[in-house]
């Protein structure tokens, strides 16, 4: 499998597995329910992912970046939950945006080739990016550790397992 349809896989799968722990949270409440006064919860992880997506499709193709207007404060590195439901967007329109950017990042990798994946990225990008695989790398794996915290307060709010018995 080439590098580009691997990474792409990798992303798709990471995107299912969130998508499927969000079907769960239904109730405004479910969305800012935070296991822990300082932990993230479902809507901020949401935004958040949007947010990363967004901040990769801009390293990929710039033309295709979104700004959103105080997002970063609410949703970006270093940001704080709050329980607040107040403080955010409706759902709607943050799981919007959450899809729409793995859209966009998935079209802008569809422009790209496997050698244009394996080029550096521009100069002043983080030094742990040192090429656009690494980006694509850096998303599903940034995914999962969100995805990891979802099914926390997924199972705090007594929903079952996802996956049960043994496979």
């Amino acid at each position: 499998m080439a590098s580009k349809e691997r990474l792409k896989a990798n992303l798709f799968q990471a995107r299912e597995m969130t998508e499927a722990i969000l079907e769960a949270f239904q109730k405004p409440e479910d969305w800012t329910h935070q296991v822990h006064p300082q932990a993230n919860h479902a809507l901020w992880i949401v935004g958040h992912l949007g947010h990363a997506d967004n901040f990769f499709v801009s390293m990929l193709d710039p033309s295709r970046q979104v700004e959103k207007d105080g997002w970063g404060e609410k949703f970006g590195m270093g940001s704080q939950p709050t329980n607040d439901p107040a403080a955010y967007p409706p759902v709607a329109e943050v799981l919007d945006f959450f899809r729409d950017r793995r859209a966009a990042l998935l079209e802008a990798i569809d422009a790209m080739s496997d050698e244009d994946l394996a080029k550096a990225t521009p100069d002043g990008s983080p030094d742990f990016l040192a090429d656009f695989e690494q980006v694509l790398e850096l998303a599903y794996w940034h995914e999962g550790v969100h995805s990891g915290q979802l099914t926390v307060a997924h199972r705090a709010l007594g929903n079952p397992p996802l996956f049960s018995g043994s496979s």
